[in-house]
């Protein structure tokens, strides 16, 4: 078989570390870059001399011979330009968010099921060394029945951050600071949880000139019985604090913290020590003035790659994805209310 042939639309911070890793990838073959901005197309030209450059999605679509489009543009065009790339034949691979609503959402699974094409979305996160390893300690029943769960994403975002793109902070564009910093962290709680029955939510804009929240705290239920908090902030002085998830078991607990989920900060689980050959490797997204979440693009890129090669499952989905969207809304659903 050919290698994955893939397209990247929406060449930012995101979209430039799909096609490094992409290029990187040995079974996969970057084919076509598009973006709105000419002098980021010359300079990833010139980085990328094989690699053809569109202004226009619609020419690219048409074009560009790729099995699979990467869409990192801003939250708002994700449902559009994934149901274009669905009518186009592609598969397609999207950033978080999946979309700003569910309805959106399932509009874009609708779209890839009528035209027969794999919907992806990316959850790096999950490939984590902390984040596997609590995983299989749950799957394996030694945490026993879960009690609670704390999440604390305690970040900073300058008001540069706001200022650098005219699309962050903009409410029909970004959706709100869950969709933009909290979506991973949402993803594994209902992955490990369950989608969230209850929430009790206050949110606030206390520190930018921004329409979406730049501080919130929700309390919730999750499907499998256990409460939970998540407390969520760009405020934090100066550089990111914290991103952690504690887990609170009948036999044990787990926290896994660091400022990126890339380290167990606490574990203690009935007869299980904590395996001495697990690496913790995981590193964080460089953005320069900034930093994101976990930067296992390339462990995902190259699942993503093998799970088309043979037809399986294993990358999230777009059933899966929509579950992170459904809790959003849940939780700005009980917003101050």
């Amino acid at each position: 078989m050919h290698k994955i042939r893939f397209g990247v639309v929406g060449c930012g911070h995101i979209g430039r570390r799909h096609v490094a890793v992409i290029e990187g990838e040995t079974q996969a073959e970057m084919v076509a870059i598009c973006d709105v901005d000419q002098d980021i197309l010359q300079k990833l030209s010139s980085q990328y001399p094989g690699v053809t450059t569109y202004t226009s999605y619609e020419r690219m679509l048409a074009e560009a011979s790729i099995d699979i489009v990467c869409i990192c543009t801003p939250h708002g065009l994700h449902s559009i330009m994934s149901i274009q790339a669905a009518y186009a034949k592609k598969h397609i691979l999207v950033e978080k968010p999946m979309a700003l609503s569910c309805l959106e959402s399932e509009r874009m699974i609708q779209a890839a099921q009528e035209n027969e094409v794999n919907l992806y979305v990316v959850k790096q996160n999950r490939y984590n060394a902390p984040i596997l390893l609590t995983k299989k300690t749950m799957d394996e029943g030694r945490l026993g029945r879960i009690f609670m769960v704390q999440c604390n994403v305690m970040w900073n975002r300058h008001d540069a951050y706001y200022a650098q793109s005219p699309w962050r902070g903009k409410k029909h564009l970004e959706g709100g600071a869950l969709q933009t910093q909290v979506s991973h962290f949402l993803d594994l709680m209902v992955w490990w949880f369950g989608n969230i029955q209850e929430a009790k939510t206050i949110v606030d804009t206390l520190n930018h000139e921004i329409e979406i929240e730049d501080c919130g705290v929700s309390a919730l239920r999750f499907e499998n019985g256990a409460i939970g908090s998540l407390l969520w902030t760009t405020c934090v002085y100066n550089v990111n604090y914290e991103g952690s998830i504690t887990i609170v078991g009948e036999k044990g607990t787990i926290k896994i913290g660091g400022k990126y989920l890339n380290k167990i900060e606490f574990w203690d689980v009935m007869s299980y020590p904590m395996p001495d050959e697990i690496e913790f490797d995981d590193a964080p997204n460089q953005y320069g003035t900034y930093q994101g979440s976990s930067s296992n693009h390339d462990k995902l890129i190259h699942s993503l790659v093998e799970q088309i090669i043979d037809s399986r499952k294993g990358v999230v989905e777009g059933d899966e994805g929509l579950k992170t969207i459904q809790a959003i809304e849940k939780i700005y659903g009980q917003a101050n209310g």
